[in-house]
């Protein structure tokens, strides 16, 4: 669980950086910010930033998702096992 808010704190970190930043230069260069725009090139921009800058938080989440996967898999087998031999 710690990996996930760990993992969906520093996303959420970086599209508001990423929206500061792109608002902060369209501010700068036209005057005006169009949201929506700035929105979606945040969103993008917030997008390929983590894939690049988040690669271990994420790896360590999917570690940890995987781990409880095959631990719930390993339970319902012994179980059903079980059940069988009953």
């Amino acid at each position: 669980m710690k990996e996930f808010v760990v993992y969906t704190g520093l996303r959420v970190v970086l599209f508001l950086a990423s929206l500061g930043v792109v608002a902060g230069a369209w501010v700068l260069i036209a005057g005006d910010v169009p949201i929506l725009w700035a929105l979606v090139i945040a969103f993008v921009v917030s997008g390929i930033g983590s894939y690049f800058l988040l690669d271990r938080q994420r790896e360590a989440f999917a570690r940890r998702v995987d781990e409880r996967a095959r631990r719930a898999s390993s339970k319902f087998e012994e179980l059903r096992s079980k059940e069988d031999a009953d």
